[in-house]
């Protein structure tokens, strides 16, 4: 009876090591089995046999798609212990059954398929029981489907019939099926075992449990099936067929019950299944995730029906997720990121991060399959303009990133594409470190810090990194003297003394020519050149260089823009508004074209032209931004009809998803011109043939040592938000954006938001950009109004202006306007001053608050504020003019003189906006 007892104990212990694949200690059990139970000789066989081929394995493991082996001396004595089991036959049919199992993977390994199959042919393999069988078991059988799989694929199909091919890949495929659906029932049953083993475990510690491995067969059956299905495919239909059929094997493989041995597969294969939702499956294809694959697929031939059933069933399944309020993606992309993030959540939890030489292979793994995931995730984030989360995830690979340029790099980008300017120039800092030779990485910086930031000193640094690199970046060199004169130049703006402008504008100038004479084929270089030069106040050197920058790119809206201001400069201002339509003919949406025709049209066709193109802008805003206006009037556009006869219906679109890059893109490169073909290219090269290039420097003297300080804007005004964070850029007034003005102008646009809030509840609607575009309309049409003397219009489309941002400077510059226009110059005067208050270097309220001052006999004052407008604008004319009539009432006649004399040199040369109204980006 004890001995009797023991052997329970003895096979129980043995069956258990089988479960596991505690290999090594199976010896020592079937010694014990030997000794205390007697006839057990086959069993032992059968033991031993099996132990020393896993042995074996785990010694020289398979790898996938490895040549046949041959019968190898190792495995003689494997062969033995199973032929002499095999031949005796003493044991019971599922023994026996199991040591055909163990024949025909070892078969296998010798590179006998054929046998194999026979093998596997005369146990029935098909008929094996799944119910109520020992855990060890049911991985033989998982492993016994994959291995025939293996077999079915070496052996060559004996006849090339199509069906016969197709007839066998199908085989195959349910082979593997079969084989993962066995062994995550098997890893669910061992966990189960073990757990309650645990459990059961009396307070006396006991050996800790073993971690399971997959092994090669089992890893086969469970990621082998989906790759076939997606590698084969006959045809357009069997490609969509296998599609369907690989997606559904790959959330059969995801439902089942999580297990520890199966963690670091479950990401792998939920990386997988994200990839193939974003590149291989449209939407018009896809299907709920806790619905069964479609019969028959959208895409599908009509006569071809139930393709994409399962063609087996099993008497047994792994078990599932299951429950009440199960979150389900209702399409692709949904699906694909919910599957990355919790990628990104296992690979975050598993990360090797030790950086001693031990771990070194396992730390490249983990941040290899890490970076793979991450990769995909700025696919699918970067589809849906979901850059704030994207730069969150990237933040929380970090930990990985140590020496790793490409996740930061990744880093840097998605901060740059979320609004986080700051961050991202402090993260490039660090790609620069580790990639010193790469030229692009401080270009980019560069021009971060030249928008938004404003911080120019910097990227003059960054610029000075790829000038001065050497021979390593030599492509990159006229880059980087490009990037160096735009530094400067906007340096130059900002500048408070002449002096300083004239050397920062003499060092953009020596740059940019450069540039142009190291890439004299680039017409970035040419345009710039000419811009700084049309500041300078050099126009017909200038209009050479936009000649060539034409000629070069004939469809760059900023050289036509430039072009037209140039002629504008020079008092032609029918032939800029003619340049100025045939533009807008190929850039329809462009504002800042819109906004500068408004201006011409005033001067050259009168304002019910203007009027009109005002309208029209209001047109396109509303087909451009279907939003609505929290505090509209509900006037609209009937203001402008008040006068134009024009009295169509503004369109209506959906307003598009502005964080997709590809709706927020420069709406200036929406269309663009044939150099050969363009009517406006034959119209501008035609318009300046006459004008030769020129081959030297003049720099004017010293009554033209003027920079022209307009408003600074370094994006097109009608796309990028960044523009408008430096307050409303006035094209109509000749106001420079100093660094003075960039903070006054965030207390401008948090005080317009405390105002609008105490006026309505209701919020400004999506991004603020597309409100500032429309504040700016309004702005351009009140001053139309103003400019033929009609109050009433233009106090209303001043208020609706102030309805969206109330506190802009503009608004109340614009505001003081109508106030004089009524002849109320107390109340004018007050305006101005709240405009100053906002915005203390606004040249327009400056001057206009001098003319009243003026007119009010405070001279002294009046003085005061004019010379402190010729500061920060040295090439406003209406300034100079001012100045000199103060001056000229003081008794200074003299003075004023020299004064009137230098408004009537630099109106001469004065265009009809400021030339810095023209985006100077890299």
């Amino acid at each position: 009876m004890a001995t009797r007892k023991a052997g329970s104990r003895l096979e129980t212990e043995i069956e258990r090591c089988r479960s596991e694949s505690q290999w090594e200690r199976i010896p020592e059990l079937v010694k014990q089995l030997s000794a205390k139970l007697i006839a057990n000789d086959d069993m032992a066989e059968l033991l031993l046999g099996e132990s020393k081929l896993e042995q074996y394995l785990k010694e020289q493991p398979l790898r996938q798609g490895a040549s046949p082996r041959g019968p190898r001396p190792q495995l003689t004595e494997v062969r033995k212990h199973l032929t002499a089991t095999l031949d005796r036959g003493n044991l019971k049919s599922e023994f026996l059954q199991e040591s055909n199992l163990v024949m025909a993977k070892l078969n296998y390994v010798e590179g006998d398929y054929r046998e194999a199959l026979n093998t596997y042919t005369r146990v029935g393999l098909d008929d094996l029981p799944l119910m109520a069988v020992p855990p060890y078991r049911l991985r033989m059988i998982a492993e016994a489907y994959a291995t025939k799989g293996l077999c079915l694929e070496k052996l060559p199909i004996s006849s090339s019939t199509s069906n016969l091919h197709v007839d066998r890949e199908q085989d195959v495929i349910t082979c593997y099926e079969k084989a993962g659906d066995i062994a995550l029932l098997y890893l669910q049953e061992i966990e189960r075992v073990i757990l309650t083993n645990i459990q059961n475990r009396s307070p006396k510690p006991g050996p800790a449990p073993h971690d399971q491995e997959l092994g090669f067969f089992l890893e086969t059956g469970l990621q082998r099936a989906h790759v076939l299905y997606f590698k084969n495919g006959i045809d357009v239909h069997e490609d969509q067929q296998n599609l369907t059929r690989g997606v559904g094997r790959f959330r059969e493989l995801l439902r089942a019950v999580e297990t520890r041995t199966t963690q670091n597969l479950r990401m792998t294969i939920a990386r997988q299944l994200a990839e193939i939702l974003l590149r291989g499956m449209c939407e018009q294809s896809y299907w709920n995730p806790l619905e069964d694959p479609p019969c028959q697929s959208p895409l599908d031939d009509p006569l071809r029906k139930g393709a994409n059933t399962k063609t087996y069933t099993l008497s047994r399944k792994a078990r599932v997720y299951s429950g009440e309020n199960i979150f389900c993606p209702q399409e692709n992309t949904e699906e694909a990121l919910l599957l990355l993030l919790i990628s990104e959540s296992m690979a975050n939890r598993d990360a090797v991060l030790s950086r001693i030489p031990e771990h070194r292979s396992d730390r490249l793994i983990s941040l290899q399959s890490a970076s793979v995931v991450y990769d995909l995730l700025t696919i699918a984030l970067g589809r849906r303009g979901q850059y704030e989360m994207l730069s969150e995830c990237l933040e929380r690979a970090m930990k990985f990133a140590f020496e790793e340029f490409h996740l930061w790099y990744q880093f840097a980008l998605s901060l740059m594409a979320a609004g986080k300017s700051a961050r991202a120039v402090k993260v490039l800092r660090e790609c620069i470190r580790l990639k010193p030779d790469d030229a692009t990485i401080p270009l980019l910086a560069a021009k971060l810090c030249m928008g938004s930031l404003h911080w120019l000193e910097e990227a003059e640094k960054f610029a000075k990194t790829v000038v001065d690199a050497g021979e390593k970046t030599s492509e990159f060199k006229a880059k980087g003297y490009l990037a160096l004169g735009l530094a400067y130049s906007l340096q130059a703006t900002d500048a408070s003394l002449r002096g300083m402008q004239e050397v920062l504008q003499r060092k953009a100038l020596l740059a940019f020519q450069r540039a142009h004479s190291l890439s004299p084929t680039d017409h970035q270089a040419a345009f710039y050149l000419a811009l700084q030069l049309a500041i300078s106040r050099q126009i017909p050197e200038a209009l050479g260089y936009v000649r060539q920058a034409l000629q070069l790119q004939g469809d760059d809206v900023n050289s036509l823009h430039l072009l037209a201001l140039l002629l504008s400069a020079q008092k032609h201002y029918h032939d800029a508004l003619n340049i100025i339509d045939m533009a807008l003919s190929e850039y329809p949406e462009n504002f800042i074209l819109l906004f500068s025709k408004v201006k011409l049209e005033s001067l050259c066709r009168g304002p019910d032209e203007a009027l009109l193109t005002c309208k029209h802008m209001l047109q396109i805003w509303k087909s451009c931004y279907n939003l609505t206006n929290p505090s509209d009037s509900g006037r609209g556009s009937s203001l402008l009809d008040r006068t134009i006869a024009d009295r169509r219906q503004l369109n209506t679109i959906t307003l598009p998803d502005f964080s997709d890059p590809e709706t927020v893109s420069d709406s200036s490169s929406s269309s663009s011109l044939s150099r050969t073909e363009s009517p406006l290219h034959l119209f501008v090269s035609s318009h300046l043939h006459s004008h030769p290039k020129p081959d030297t420097f003049v720099w004017p003297p010293a009554a033209q040592s003027f920079s022209d300080p307009g408003p600074r804007q370094e994006h097109s005004l009608c796309n990028s938000p960044d523009v408008y964070f430096h307050g409303f850029p006035s094209l109509f007034s000749v106001s420079s954006v100093h660094a003075t003005s960039v903070a006054a102008s965030r207390v401008e646009q948090a005080l317009s938001e405390v105002a609008s809030s105490l006026q309505s509840s209701a919020p400004k609607q999506g991004p603020l950009h597309p409100w500032m575009t429309l504040a700016q309309i309004w702005l351009h049409a009140a001053e139309v109004y103003i400019g033929i003397g009609k109050p009433a219009e233009a106090t209303a489309c001043t208020q609706e202006a102030a309805n969206l941002f109330p506190m802009s400077h503009n608004v109340l510059y614009m505001r003081g306007q109508v106030a004089e226009l009524r002849g109320n110059l107390e109340e004018a005067l007050r305006w101005y001053e709240e405009a100053l208050s906002i915005s203390p270097t606004h040249v327009k309220s400056m001057q206009r608050l001098a003319l009243i001052l003026h007119q009010l006999g405070r001279y002294s004052l009046a003085e005061k504020i004019l010379r402190d407008a010729v500061q920060v604008n040295s090439t406003a004319h209406e300034v100079w003019n001012g100045l000199g009539e103060v001056l000229q009432a003081q008794g200074n006649d003299a003075a004023a003189t020299e004064c009137f004399l230098t408004a009537l040199e630099l109106e001469a040369s004065s265009p009809a906006v400021p030339f810095t109204i023209i985006p100077r980006v890299l």
